[in-house]
C-alpha cells in the first residue's frame, strides 16, 4: 500500500486554524472580513475557520490577499487548501469507503501515532471481516427497532470498508504506530459464538507481532489508578505533519463526538497511560491471546499455536497502591 495521502479533514482544520491567526494578525474581525470580500454569507467565513467546509482554493487566496500573506504563507496554504478539497484524490487510497467508516478514515489517514482503548469491542482497525459483520448486523437490528431507516450500504460493502481502513496497520510505507488497551470482557463470550472468537483472537496474536502494534489485555479485575474507571471508548490520533492538531475520537455507540481542545485531549491522554500501565505488558498478552484462543470449544491446544515462546501471563499484586509485576 503507497504512503498515507493528507487526511482531508485535518488539512481543513489546519487550514481554519491558520486563517484565522492571519485574521487576528491582520487585526480583523470577521464581519469586516465579510464585508471587504463581499460574501453574501456571513457564516461563510466561520464554517473555513472552524474546518467545517471544504474549501475553495480561490475564496482563500482572495483571504490571504484581504490578511496581506506573504508567498511561503500563500503557497503552503494554497497548497493545503487543495489538499483539503480533493476527496476524490484521498479516496483513490481505498478500494472501497462509505460514508460511515469516512469520518474515521479520515483521522486515520496521515497519523503517526493511533491509540485506542475499548471497554467492550474489539477496536474496529483489529477486527476480523466475521466480527465487523456481526458488530455492524447487531446494530442494524437497533436502528429495525427504533423505526430508523435502513442504511444506505449493505453489511458486506460496510466490512469491506472497514477492511480497507485497517490496511494502513500494514503498509509497507510509513504505517503508523498503534497501541491499543483491550477489555478483556470485549474477548469474552458475549461477543460473539466460538468461531469467530476464535478467529478474532489468531488475527490479534498475528497483529501483536507487527514491530509498529502493541497491544493490551486488561483483566477485568485489575485496578487502574486509584479504583478509576473509563466510562466510553476513546482513540487520541496524532498526525505526522505535527502542525496538525491531535485529536480525540469518543466512540458512543450510536454517535461519536471529536475534539482538538487540548485540555480535553490531556485528560484522555492520561487515562490511557493508567489503562496501559495497569494491562498486562506485550508479552504478557501474546500470552493471555494465546491461551484464550485454547480455551475455546473445539480449539487446537494452545501450545501448538505458533506464535513464538510465549510464556504464561505473570501475576500481579498490589503495592503501595500501584500495580506491579512479578
Amino acid at each position: 500500500m503507497p504512503p498515507a495521502a493528507p487526511s482531508p479533514i485535518m488539512r481543513r482544520r489546519r487550514l481554519g486554524v491558520e486563517l484565522r491567526r492571519l485574521r487576528e494578525v491582520a487585526g480583523l474581525t470577521g464581519d469586516q472580513v465579510i464585508e471587504r470580500i463581499g460574501w453574501a454569507s456571513a457564516s461563510k467565513l466561520s464554517r473555513l475557520e472552524n474546518g467545517r467546509s471544504r474549501p475553495d482554493p480561490d475564496d482563500v487566496a482572495v483571504l490571504l490577499d484581504v490578511y496581506g500573506a506573504d508567498r511561503a504563507q500563500r503557497e503552503e496554504l494554497l497548497g493545503i487548501a487543495q489538499e483539503a478539497g480533493d476527496i476524490r484524490g484521498w479516496l483513490r487510497n481505498y478500494p472501497v469507503m462509505t460514508q460511515q467508516q469516512r469520518s474515521f478514515a479520515e483521522l486515520e489517514s496521515g497519523c503517526a501515532e493511533i491509540r485506542e482503548y475499548n471497554p467492550v469491542l474489539v477496536p474496529g482497525l483489529l477486527q476480523t471481516p466475521s466480527y465487523t459483520s456481526l458488530r455492524i448486523a447487531s446494530a442494524r437490528q437497533v436502528d429495525e427497532e427504533a423505526g430508523d431507516p435502513e442504511a444506505e450500504e449493505d453489511v458486506d460493502t460496510e466490512v469491506r470498508a472497514r477492511a480497507a481502513r485497517q490496511a494502513l496497520l500494514t503498509r509497507t510505507a510509513d504505517a503508523p504506530r498503534y497501541t491499543a488497551v483491550l477489555e478483556e470482557a470485549a474477548l469474552g463470550g458475549r461477543a460473539g459464538p466460538p468461531e469467530v472468537l476464535r478467529e478474532q483472537l489468531v488475527q490479534l496474536c498475528e497483529l501483536a507481532t507487527l514491530p509498529n502494534i502493541t497491544l493490551h489485555v486488561l483483566p477485568r479485575d485489575t485496578q487502574i489508578g486509584h479504583l478509576y474507571l473509563p466510562p466510553t471508548a476513546f482513540s487520541v490520533y496524532r498526525f505526522a505533519d505535527p502542525l496538525d492538531p491531535e485529536t480525540l475520537a469518543i466512540e458512543g455507540g450510536f454517535t461519536d463526538v471529536m475534539s482538538t481542545e487540548a485540555n480535553t485531549l490531556n485528560r484522555y491522554k492520561v487515562v490511557f497511560e493508567w489503562l496501559r500501565t495497569a494491562a498486562l505488558s506485550e508479552s504478557d498478552t501474546l500470552s493471555w491471546l494465546i491461551e484464550a484462543t485454547g480455551r475455546l470449544p473445539g480449539a487446537v491446544r494452545a501450545s501448538t499455536v505458533a506464535y513464538g515462546s510465549a510464556t504464561a501471563p505473570t501475576q500481579r499484586r498490589r503495592s503501595s497502591g500501584r500495580l506491579t509485576e512479578r
